[in-house]
């Protein structure tokens, strides 16, 4: 992971809306062709309502033309590593593959690399026609 990825997600954090948890997220992607994308948690007083970061990164990517994603970046402002949650992962395989490198980073930096098919082993995947 270049540090490009780890600043977009950080700058993404510090605009989260949280006052609920007050738990900043941020989450930067790169496509496969290049292009990043970040985003932040998006929290409502009607709790479900929010967004999580790789939500909102998703869909920014997807209202600037889609594309797969190559890798990504997550970040809590106050957590020593931090993981996406369950639906996200499954969000980012929509997009992704299982070979998706996941960077779980913090406030300094890279924390550890994991591939997305470690983290939703057995994930839903749209069935292809042929």
């Amino acid at each position: 992971m270049d540090d490009a990825l780890h600043t977009l997600a950080l700058e993404a954090a510090r605009r989260s809306y949280s006052p609920y948890s007050g738990f900043p997220v941020g989450a930067a992607l790169r496509t496969e062709d290049g292009r990043t994308y970040s985003g932040c948690n998006i929290e409502n007083a009607s709790y479900p309502e929010g967004w999580c970061a790789e939500t909102s990164a998703i869909a920014h990517m997807v209202m600037g033309g889609g594309g797969a994603i190559a890798e990504v970046a997550v970040l809590a402002l106050n957590a020593e590593r931090c993981t996406p949650c369950g639906g996200c992962r499954q969000r980012l395989a929509e997009f992704g593959t299982a070979e998706t490198r996941v960077h779980l980073c913090n406030r300094d930096g890279l924390v550890e690399t994991v591939r997305l098919g470690d983290l939703l082993p057995m994930g839903f995947a749209l069935e292809k026609q042929s």
